[in-house]
């Protein structure tokens, strides 16, 4: 009788675990929209940005982070999101940084390089991201 009630207890945990570590992946990946239209201020040039595809191989924190009171990148926190241009803006200390444009470019572009001579593959061409009619 024991024997069987420790079987049961244990078949129960483990289906319990796996229930929330499903629902854990499952929520990782369902978190934002599935698609992004990314644009600048003067919405020039948007650029497709497929979020889903994203997160199914990046951990949120590749590209979203937090700031410190000092000014500098601090961790990613879920649930903190917030606009580029929160912080990315005109008076952003870091001049190679300080608009969304910059950061798209240096960090998108820099990943995509990065993938490309892995062998991986990633637009590294302005049209890749860039497509002719989005708005």
């Amino acid at each position: 009788m024991l024997k069987k009630s420790l079987t049961v207890a244990m078949v129960g945990t483990l289906m319990f675990c796996f229930a929330m570590i499903s629902a854990g992946v499952s929520f990782a990946q369902n978190t934002g929209p599935a698609t992004i239209i990314l644009k600048t201020a003067r919405a020039r040039k948007p650029a497709f940005f497929p979020h889903h595809k994203h997160q199914s191989f990046l951990k949120c924190s590749v590209c979203h982070h937090t700031m410190t009171a000092d000014g500098k990148q601090g961790p990613y926190v879920a649930g903190q999101e917030k606009a580029c241009t929160t912080c990315h803006n005109k008076s952003f200390p870091n001049k190679k940084l300080n608009g969304f444009r910059k950061v798209g470019h240096a960090r998108c572009r820099t990943c995509h390089k990065k993938m490309k001579k892995e062998g991986k593959p990633a637009p590294t061409r302005c049209s890749g991201c860039h497509r002719k009619g989005l708005k």
